[in-house]
């Protein structure tokens, strides 16, 4: 087999959202179009979707969720500066608000963040493998400082910048889409000397924000595997391979296929949200199963692993 130019990690998010997503995502992986997994530890089916990666197999990591649902730590059940008056996470936007107004208390984010570590290793039986934040919450100001903390004491290595090479040229973003996108990337590179004074690491490239639900298609998943590649030129951090001398450059591509969510059924104690239970997730299982697009990953000498393989 040649030598790969990328190692691509495609990492299913939000793995225990609900039954019909874990079974998206196992069929997804089981034909070769995912390779690694975020488990969401405070979803109703965490425990179905964390059985299912132990019984195939699936490299699996921590989807930290500070926005959606109910807190894990048993404390911040009670009274949190994280939740509303109905004990819910204050939401992906309603979070962010908080913290720009100064009411979120970092000492609860931290609590929250290592209960988190310590339900995803009950039900795992194993540390992450990597560990990222739901709703892009972990490159938040003062949650970076936080999240990096947590990851260098529990020795997790690996966790996710989500920096995304040509994204303001990216056809096809609704403008509210495109705004919140190049504003998480401001707090994700903002976020990386913080990452880097903790020895976390991450691939060279990301990918995914411009390739969510209908926007996902071989063409468009063709353009970013390209513009991964071109890092090899670009003074990026890309690895040699033992024994051969050649770079290359590791990738994360974030996805999220699925069947979609029922009413009622799912979610994190709120029920299913409308993306859910849209016709996207299974778009993009569609395209992610596509022979096309294994093909491709072929004739482009691609590569899917998950972190571990690193």
């Amino acid at each position: 087999m040649p030598q790969p130019r990328l190692m691509l990690v495609v990492t299913g998010d939000d793995f225990g959202y609900c039954p019909r997503r874990n079974q998206g995502i196992v069929d997804c992986f089981q034909a070769g179009g995912i390779s690694n997994v975020s488990l969401l530890v405070n979803a109703s089916a965490a425990r179905e979707a964390a059985d299912l990666a132990i019984r195939h197999q699936i490299p699996v990591g921590l989807h930290a969720n500070l926005s959606e649902g109910n807190p894990v730590c048993q404390t911040l059940q009670q009274v949190s500066t994280l939740t509303n008056q109905q004990g819910f996470f204050l939401g992906k936007m309603g979070f962010r608000q908080a913290l720009d107004r100064g009411h979120l208390d970092m000492k609860q984010v931290d609590k929250e963040l290592r209960a988190q570590v310590r339900k995803f290793m009950e039900l795992t039986g194993h540390l992450p493998h990597h560990m990222d934040g739901h709703q892009h919450v972990h490159v938040l100001p003062e949650v970076r400082q936080v999240f990096a903390q947590v990851l260098s004491d529990l020795r997790i290595p690996f966790t996710r910048v989500p920096v995304e090479p040509n994204l303001r040229s990216s056809p096809g973003l609704p403008g509210h889409l495109r705004r919140f996108y190049m504003q998480v990337e401001k707090d994700a590179l903002e976020s990386v000397p913080v990452f880097q004074q903790h020895g976390l690491r991450w691939p060279d490239v990301y990918l995914g924000l411009s390739t969510m639900g209908q926007n996902m298609s071989v063409p468009s998943l063709h353009r970013a595997l390209q513009h991964a590649l071109a890092a090899e030129s670009s003074g990026s951090t890309s690895r040699k391979v033992s024994g051969c001398g050649q770079s290359v450059i590791t990738a994360e591509l974030m996805v999220h296929p699925g069947y979609p969510s029922r009413p009622q059924e799912g979610g994190c104690g709120q029920g299913p949200d409308e993306f859910s239970q849209s016709a996207d997730r299974l778009h993009e299982l569609s395209v992610l199963r596509d022979p096309s697009l294994l093909t491709l990953y072929s004739q482009e000498r691609v590569q899917l692993c998950g972190f571990k393989d690193l």
